[in-house]
């Protein structure tokens, strides 16, 4: 556990986490556990007592309970996100109570952790949290790190980079969302690098790739015996990303089934292996990633809903290229030089006028066709400068619609405010105006938003617009 030492007196000063909570049995039981992990315990019956404390004192880390005698824990918790916006702050939930523990999520909470206590699940919770705060303040939670990169200076991607940030300090599911290409498991890379599981493994696992039959197995592990070709215990990538990031890509196609399995896994925070009578606790946090439209789905029936609030805390949209043609130049660049590194040659040039062609194009493969249209030419460019004749591109076709839920954009919560809120405010505004605009014609509404009927239907009874 990192500690800090005084320079002028000379003393370790061990971090210290304040616990709220009106229950002297579980203060008790909660500040024992910190005491053993070397952590210093404060503690407030109340939510009054607990801003006194947080306005006079340092803290590392806060605890609380939802249900306290002068209010809510979820009170308390916007209270530290405009506050103590630097804080981790992680609620205590009643057993199966997951409503409000997504709720506290979305405000910004770093984790929870539900009643009756497990102090296994909780020494990992507080370790994440301390150690994460530690690094916060060492580095200022800067999303550099030795690898890909999100290059671009446009305000989307300054807006995208500034919500990986803020995001990387919660351990809130995430979802991220674009067309294909745009670099979705770079931005889940970026979320774990820059977070408190940045020394745990990340995990990716392709969901549309790994056939029916095997995907349980695969994702749960199997024991020795379970069935025919079980000869050996196998654990599942699920507890490969333990301490880590188990990051879902192209999540809409996991089949219904395993989307009922997956579900005990955000909630519970359990697995159990096939032929395994017990479950295992498991400390992994989940990214996923799709270019579908899920609220769509579940309109449809095709994806759960009660998956789809867990997995989508928190939702991030990674633009298109073609929303962004002034950031093509240097993502061209870099290219090039990854590919002349690899070619062993002096990366070329790009002309005025390639570059031009290129900021043309709409690109319906985003960032990939981009590298794959530069690879090309590097091949028919002879003297180190590519110009327009050596871009080939395809036919201009219409750019793929890419239906991302009234079109919300990444946003950047002013006052470390909730992140949740603030893109369903956007989206509601949205879609309010594109009723406003076909004089409440539901039909035309959803065409103007391009979204199908019963995926706006959908939204307006979740929104709770009139």
């Amino acid at each position: 556990m990192m500690q800090t030492v005084d320079s002028r007196s000379g003393v370790v000063d061990k971090p210290t986490v304040l616990i709220v909570d009106d229950e002297p049995d579980l203060l008790e039981l909660v500040s024992l556990t910190l005491s053993r992990m070397n952590l210093q315990a404060r503690t407030a019956a109340d939510i009054s007592s607990a801003r006194r404390l947080l306005k006079s004192e340092k803290f590392d880390l806060c605890l609380t309970d939802m249900r306290l005698p002068d209010g809510d824990g979820l009170d308390l918790v916007a209270w530290i996100q405009q506050n103590r916006a630097e804080l981790p702050v992680a609620v205590i939930t009643a057993h199966g109570n997951v409503e409000s523990a997504v709720r506290a999520l979305k405000l910004g909470a770093f984790d929870f952790v539900s009643k009756p206590l497990d102090l296994g699940v909780l020494r990992k919770l507080v370790g994440s949290a301390i150690k994460l705060g530690s690094r916060a303040s060492a580095e200022r939670s800067s999303i550099t790190f030795r690898g890909p990169r999100l290059l671009g200076h446009s305000e989307a991607m300054e807006q995208l980079r500034e919500m990986v940030t803020r995001v990387a300090r919660s351990q809130a599911p995430v979802h991220i969302y674009g067309e294909s290409g745009t670099g979705k498991e770079l931005v889940a890379r970026l979320i774990h690098e820059s977070g408190s599981r940045s020394e745990g493994p990340f995990v990716a696992v392709n969901c549309g790739a790994i056939p029916t039959e095997l995907m349980e197995s695969e994702l749960f592990g199997h024991k020795r015996g379970s069935f025919t070709g079980a000869v050996s215990d196998k654990k599942g990538l699920i507890q490969a990303a333990e301490g880590g990031t188990l990051f879902l890509d192209e999540v809409a196609d996991l089949p219904l089934h395993m989307q009922v399995k997956l579900l005990r896994v955000v909630q519970e925070k359990t697995v159990r292996p096939i032929g395994e009578s017990r479950e295992e606790i498991i400390d992994v946090r989940i990214l996923s990633a799709t270019h579908k439209n899920l609220g769509d789905l579940v309109a449809q029936g095709l994806f759960r809903e009660d998956l789809f609030y867990r997995i989508n805390v928190i939702e991030l949209r990674v633009p298109s290229l073609r929303e962004r043609p002034a950031d093509i130049p240097e993502i061209a660049e870099a290219s090039l030089h990854r590919l002349g590194r690899r070619a062993n040659t002096e990366p070329p040039r790009l002309s005025s006028d390639a570059i031009e062609t290129l900021q043309a194009y709409p690109f319906p493969g985003n960032v990939r066709e981009l590298e794959n249209v530069l690879e090309r030419a590097l091949t028919l460019c002879g003297d180190g400068l590519i110009t327009s004749e050596h871009i080939k591109l395809r036919a201009a076709t219409r750019a793929p619609n890419v239906e991302t839920q009234a079109q919300v954009t990444a946003i950047t919560p002013e006052n470390g405010g909730a992140l949740g809120d603030k893109l369903e405010d956007m989206e509601r505004d949205a879609i309010i105006k594109a009723l406003e605009k076909t004089r409440y014609n539901k039909t035309a509404a959803a065409k103007l938003l391009g979204m199908s009927f019963r995926a706006l239907r959908y939204r307006v009874k979740k929104l709770g617009i009139e």
